[in-house]
């Protein structure tokens, strides 16, 4: 699991390891639930947890668990930056990157960019959403190769990355859309490794989890891999401050039924090698914009 936070300057994300995820307020549920004798309740709880059971055999996942209402595909890049040109690389992203963004003859939208500001640094990361799916990412790519400007700033970017890295991802369907929020606030990313064949049994968990996580208006979006390293879920949330984020994950400790939550998807479905980096937003633009 990897997690990022962000801060908005414009609209700033920050990021970095702030803490492992809640160890301590595990440990009471692993004793109450690893030294109960009473297998049937656990495995009726267990039943009862599937808010939308989806049997694996009928489909692929990206049909199970993407939404049906919108054909968005959404493109994650990592751009590792050389650190003496991380400022020349915001700018030159700056005044070449809105322009894509805000031309209607492409079907995308730059939903965020970022820097890392806690986790891996130097770091730059950029989502974009390709609205009509993979026509439009083929369409985007082709527009691209022949508009002068971008190729230009391809080639002078690329002398400023250390190495670089993309997945094409899909919404869950149980998650929030993304979409504009008044800052400044700070975002935070988290991906996790999942077990091959778990991805249903994740998205069945967090279609009932993702509830306890909705009073702050904290949930952005949540996507899965489809090209690209594979068996990789990512979360982005918001948040007003660090202090917020921490008092907003408190809480949901507090609430009956997380604790078993994060239990089952942490002992059940995700490898034990978990990794958070917390991420600065450096600019997000909105349709708007």
């Amino acid at each position: 699991m990897a997690a990022r936070v962000v801060q908005a300057c414009g609209a700033a994300w920050a990021g970095g390891v702030l803490r492992r995820a809640a160890p301590c307020s595990l440990q009471p549920a692993l004793r109450r639930l690893t030294s109960s004798n009473n297998r049937p309740r656990e495995d009726s709880w267990l039943k009862s947890l599937f808010v939308r059971k989806v049997d694996p055999r009928k489909d692929a996942h990206s049909n199970l668990l993407a939404k049906k209402e919108t054909s968005s595909l959404y493109k994650l890049q990592f751009h590792n930056v050389k650190p003496e040109c991380l400022e020349a690389y915001n700018k030159i992203c700056q005044e070449v990157l809105p322009k894509i963004h805000e031309d209607k003859h492409y079907p995308c939208t730059l939903v965020g960019t970022w820097n890392t500001w806690y986790g891996e640094q130097d770091q730059a990361v950029h989502l974009w959403r390709y609205e009509g799916g993979y026509p439009a990412l083929t369409e985007v790519m082709n527009k691209l190769r022949e508009n002068q400007e971008f190729v230009e700033f391809r080639n002078a970017r690329s002398n400023m990355l250390l190495s670089r890295k993309n997945q094409l991802l899909l919404e869950f369907s149980f998650w929030n859309e993304p979409i504009p929020r008044s800052g400044p606030n700070i975002y935070e990313l988290r991906s996790y490794q999942l077990r091959p064949g778990t991805m249903i049994e994740w998205g069945n968990y967090w279609a009932r989890a993702i509830r306890f996580r909705q009073d702050g208006n904290e949930a952005v979006g949540g996507f899965f891999s489809q090209i690209g390293q594979l068996y990789m879920v990512h979360h982005l949330w918001a948040y007003k401050d660090l202090q917020s984020r921490e008092d907003i994950r408190n809480a949901a400790w507090h609430k009956h039924g997380w604790e078993e939550l994060v239990y089952y998807t942490g002992k059940t479905f995700i490898e034990l090698k978990l990794v958070i980096h917390l991420i600065l937003l450096f600019y997000i633009f909105s349709p708007q914009s």
